[in-house]
């Protein structure tokens, strides 16, 4: 469970830096965000608290 959130994640953090003409005025918010979920999600599984 926590190593397919843990892959979702990473998907998602690729997903949303800011490459495309548009996505220019967004700023790192979206990448700001999905990076703090990725290191919360990185120490629980590290912590073992959140299941293999």
């Amino acid at each position: 469970m926590g190593l397919i959130l843990l892959v979702l994640l990473i998907l998602a953090l690729l997903a949303c830096l800011p490459t495309w003409g548009y996505s220019n005025r967004w700023g790192y918010g979206p990448t700001g965000g999905v990076s703090v979920l990725l290191i919360i999600v990185i120490v629980l599984l590290v912590m073992g608290v959140l299941p293999r």
